[in-house]
């Protein structure tokens, strides 16, 4: 299959034109020409030296990705940027990243894979972002109580052998649990006004404590990488549907 094709697919099912103005990455095709044959695809959260380096030696042709190369253009290719690109390109290895719009997406998303492992029902799109989304949430079918949350997560989770951070101060059962995964702690008061029990995100910021403690809402913190590799997993399954052969490189930070 041309990468040109797989490039149109993938921007199609996850609108990342939708996405153009609100996501500092440039998503979609980062690295690469759009004229060339396909065979193996690479898949990882990260667009890192070590995710490059695996998927070269996987013979990958494209590497698929959450967190990219660019965040905003670059002022000049050296150093770690030029670290990372380069094998890029002497391996002819084509980079595509989606950023917000895989956060987003309402089936194949990060936060989407969260509320499938939490048996979330009722879900409806969270965490506004100007005219869209970069979350979920819903309510669980049988409540948790929260270190049954918690022990959902840290069971789970790919976490780098980290603990699952929990914010205790919610009620004592969890019904309605809002999901932005990543970095997600600035959705907290959306949460509140939702009438959510909980937020469950990846990682957290100083204020959270006292926020969520003065809300009276549980935040747990399943830690950025953990709960970002959903969606990644999600992209693997779909193109493996297209005829292509395709690999998952598991790079977890425990952050």
């Amino acid at each position: 299959m041309e990468l040109s094709s797989v490039v149109a697919r993938l921007d199609e099912e996850l609108r990342t034109a939708d996405y153009a103005d609100l996501d500092a990455s440039a998503n979609g095709l980062q690295v690469g020409p759009e004229d060339r044959d396909l065979e193996r695809v690479a898949f990882a959260v990260d667009g890192v030296r070590e995710t490059i380096d695996r998927a070269v030696e996987a013979d990958a042709d494209l590497l698929v990705v959450h967190h990219g190369l660019s965040w905003g253009g670059f002022d000049r290719v050296t150093g770690r940027t030029y670290d990372r690109i380069a094998p890029l390109i002497e391996n002819d290895l084509a980079l595509y990243v989606s950023h917000l719009p895989l956060d987003g997406h309402q089936q194949l998303g990060n936060a989407a894979g969260v509320a499938d492992l939490l048996g979330l029902e009722d879900r409806a799109p969270f965490g506004e972002l100007g005219p869209e989304y970069v979350g979920q949430r819903g309510t669980a079918a049988d409540p948790y109580a929260p270190d049954g949350l918690r022990d959902r997560l840290a069971t789970n989770l790919e976490t780098g052998g980290q603990p699952v951070r929990h914010l205790d101060f919610g009620p004592d059962e969890i019904e309605d649990v809002a999901i932005v995964t990543g970095s997600g702690v600035d959705w907290l008061d959306e949460a509140v006004a939702a009438g959510a029990d909980a937020l469950v995100t990846g990682e957290g910021k100083g204020k959270v404590y006292h926020e969520a403690r003065e809300a009276g809402i549980h935040v747990f913190l399943a830690g950025h990488y953990a709960t970002e590799t959903f969606g990644v997993r999600s992209l693997q399954d779909l193109v493996s549907e297209w005829s292509l052969e395709t690999t998952y490189l598991d790079v977890p930070t425990g952050l």
